[in-house]
């Protein structure tokens, strides 16, 4: 009798978890189970050098304990946070649940990213968020619950929250509430490095806060009213301004001051970059999701030894470096910030002086984490940020399957058919990077004018420039000169024909 009881309640846990499979996705969500940022640990190779920056990064962590109790704030909110102890909030709307579990995968990462410690996740299935909540309020009310029971500060909800739906939702489950987009620029705000980088991401936090000053009772409205309460009355009427409106004024006053010093900063970039296309030096610019590996990538094809950590948003100030393919030819290799689904409209804004090292290129490597769960995900969402940058369509692109170390074989096959020409690589373990090598060199754009010139030995510089950029095809070493014939941009060849007639 026993045994039947037993198969009975098996039978009825099956029938519970075909009824709800949020339940399945949260447990390995919660898992963190099969994921690169998970299974690809943080070692890197010889080649990223010793890294201080990661130490100094990690002492800035969050401190455990520290708690994010609801409070009455007016300023910028999110430079309280303490994402400590959190629960993770999501809609699940689609017919299967891939595609949640993967965006909460990725919330759980981004948290922890930003220093926090997840304790459990709750995903409704429904077709739209309640304008009241987000959640349903039975749901809320089992989410206020579950805050007081696991003790968490703060709720993550994978999604954009206007600013009721976060206010009703706080007043529900009495702790702070945010949203993905505050979560990310968090992170931002500890991982900017640069002038120009802290500068924007200021930008991107005072756009974010802009339309979600929030205040309550009388602080918020000061202005004087036609009634005689408080002193006010005959001879206090007039314009004025609220408090509200005040704060909004210092905002948008601050985000032009913002704009100004981004824009100053942007002449020193554009001289860098003027300087490489006077060279005729081909650019190459490495894009692609977070935590994809490009900074890896970086590494492996220059030796730069910059920043690799195996977290999210990893880098955000550009870095370019000098690199050479395997015929000799110079050309420069920017690494760029990461982008992710659903990336904010106000990080993309304020970096945009940043991504024009992308429109710029002459080459875009395209970097995929290949044993991520969703890699075709990955590359439409940084397609589409792509998209909103001016003068990148025309730009050859190379799709680079990074992590092939670490990736199903059938999931890599199937990745090379869907992008032809993709080239799988292990930044870490150095597979396939020569092939990758080859690639670039045979898409960098080649010189085009064909010169046969006698240059003296005393502008030995123009024969340096014509081994870096061009293509040497004879030299002999005369007694007039260096008699060479050679494949060079048009700016060279105006220079060598004069340089040979002096």
């Amino acid at each position: 009798m026993d045994d039947d009881w037993e198969t009975m309640a098996d039978h009825d846990d099956d029938a519970v978890q075909q009824r709800d499979p949020a339940r399945d996705v949260v447990a390995r969500v919660l898992a963190r189970a099969g994921t690169a940022l998970q299974s690809g640990g943080a070692e890197g190779h010889e080649l990223d050098g010793e890294q201080l920056d990661r130490e100094e990064r990690s002492a800035l962590r969050r401190v455990a304990g520290l708690s994010t109790e609801l409070e009455d704030m007016s300023e910028v909110e999110y430079r309280k946070l303490r994402l400590e102890r959190v629960v993770l909030i999501g809609l699940w709307s689609g017919p299967q649940a891939e595609l949640a579990e993967v965006s909460m995968r990725e919330l759980a990462a981004l948290a922890e990213t930003a220093g926090s410690i997840v304790l459990d996740a709750v995903l409704q299935r429904r077709a739209t968020p309640d304008p009241a909540t987000f959640l349903g309020s039975g749901k809320a009310a089992e989410l206020a619950e579950l805050v007081a029971e696991v003790g968490a500060d703060t709720v993550v909800a994978d999604s954009e929250l206007s600013p009721s739906q976060r206010r009703a939702l706080e007043d529900v489950v009495k702790v702070k509430v945010i949203d993905r987009t505050a979560l990310i620029l968090d992170i931002f705000a500890q991982h900017a490095k640069s002038r120009e980088g802290k500068a924007q991401v200021e930008l991107a936090q005072l756009e974010y806060l802009l339309p979600r000053l929030r205040g309550w009772g009388e602080s918020m409205s000061r202005q004087a009213g036609g009634r005689v309460a408080g002193g006010a009355g005959i001879g206090s009427r007039g314009p004025g301004e609220t408090k509200i409106e005040l704060d909004r004024r210092r905002i948008r006053t601050r985000m032009a001051r913002l704009r100004r010093q981004i824009a100053a900063m942007a002449p020193s970039r554009e001289t860098k970059r003027a300087s490489r296309h006077r060279a005729q030096i081909p650019a190459v610019a490495i894009a692609g999701y977070t935590n994809a590996g490009k900074s890896s990538l970086l590494n492996r094809l220059t030796g730069a030894g910059v920043l690799v950590e195996n977290a999210l948003f990893a880098t955000l100030d550009p870095t370019v470096r000098r690199a050479e393919t395997p015929d000799g030819r110079i050309y420069t290799l920017a690494d760029t910030v990461g982008f992710v689904r659903s990336l904010p409209h106000e990080l993309v804004e304020a970096f945009r002086s940043t991504l024009e090292e992308v429109a710029d290129a002459d080459l875009i490597l395209h970097v995929v984490d290949a044993a991520h769960p969703d890699p075709e995900g990955q590359v439409k969402a940084v397609r589409d940020v792509l998209a909103d940058i001016p003068g990148t369509d025309d730009i050859p692109e190379i799709v680079v399957l990074n992590k092939a170390d670490l990736a199903d074989a059938g999931t890599v096959a199937a990745l090379r058919t869907r992008y032809p020409g993709a080239v799988a690589v292990s930044a870490r373990t150095g597979e396939g990077v020569e092939e990758l090598r080859e690639r670039i060199a045979e898409l960098l754009p080649r010189p085009s004018v064909r010169v046969d010139v006698l240059v003296p030995y005393s502008r030995g510089d123009l024969v340096s420039r014509a081994h870096a950029t061009g293509e040497v095809l004879t030299e002999e070493h005369t007694g007039d000169g260096t008699r060479l014939t050679a494949l060079v941009d048009p700016v060279l060849a105006a220079d060598l024909t004069a340089a040979a007639s002096a």
